[in-house]
């Protein structure tokens, strides 16, 4: 499905996006990882590799521009052009109410949410036209980006603008050969999750109820979402928020 491509996936160290590496090299594509934390995102590329796949790890943060350009130089000097991009990096706290969120809280949640997917796009896109080839790229929204569901505001907030840049940038270069499009992602056990149940335990009941199939999904179901609307597959999709939620929007 993805053979011969080159693909670019953040927050690749854990959770949706490791999974989604290890889909993507098994679909064939070249992966560029990038995650801020070098040892288990290193010890994911090597794993890749070890299995015939092609991978490269370039530790970093979505939030600042020159990590993000720099992942993308090393992608073409390594694999000679970029293809996809599945721009999944994210950060996320227990829902707390608006007024008790301190700014540091509101800020890296936008930074990494938001201002993370805007340097993708940045940097990912002009290399996508250069190459002439086209290109796809899929960015992480969620159910909180069509709703306010009891995550914090700020995470809502973010969520929200992922699904508005998805949509401006699909507008910007749908007629230049660049889909663009989003994934609104339902409760998902990762180990981002684990750490907000830690935080409030009883989320968990919450979280399997909003999906009518009542469960939280597996990174790999999300991966598989994402690697499909990175392929020809999904060759007339662009603009869109494609639910991955078990149901959950279904009933709002």
């Amino acid at each position: 499905m993805l053979h011969g491509r080159v693909a670019m996936i953040t927050g690749a160290s854990s959770g949706i996006g490791a999974a989604a590496a290890r889909h993507f090299a098994a679909e064939g594509a070249a992966v560029v990882l990038m995650a801020r934390r070098a040892e288990p995102l290193e010890a994911l590329a090597e794993e890749i590799r070890a299995a015939g796949g092609r991978a490269l790890a370039v530790p970093g943060d979505v939030a600042e521009s020159k990590d993000v350009a720099r992942a993308v130089e090393h992608a073409v000097e390594t694999f000679g052009h970029l293809d996809a991009a599945f721009n999944n990096a994210g950060y996320a706290t227990a829902g707390r109410p608006l007024h008790e969120i301190d700014d540091e809280t509101y800020e890296r949640t936008l930074d990494v949410n938001v201002r993370g997917v805007w340097n993708c796009l940045r940097h990912q896109i002009p290399v996508m036209l250069a190459s002439g080839r086209g290109g796809a790229v899929v960015n992480t929204s969620s159910v909180a980006g069509t709703a306010a569901t009891g995550a914090s505001a700020a995470y809502v907030a973010a969520k929200h603008a992922v699904i508005g840049l998805t949509k401006a940038a699909a507008a910007d270069y749908g007629d230049r050969g660049i889909r663009v499009n989003a994934l609104v992602v339902g409760a998902t056990r990762t180990e981002m999750m684990a750490q907000v149940l830690q935080q409030a335990p009883e989320l968990e009941e919450t979280f399997a109820a909003a999906s009518i199939q009542r469960r939280m999904a597996d990174p790999v179901e999300v991966a598989r979402a994402a690697a499909w609307l990175c392929s020809d597959r999904a060759s007339f999709i662009t603009g869109a928020a494609v639910p991955v939620d078990g149901g959950a929007t279904a009933t709002h």
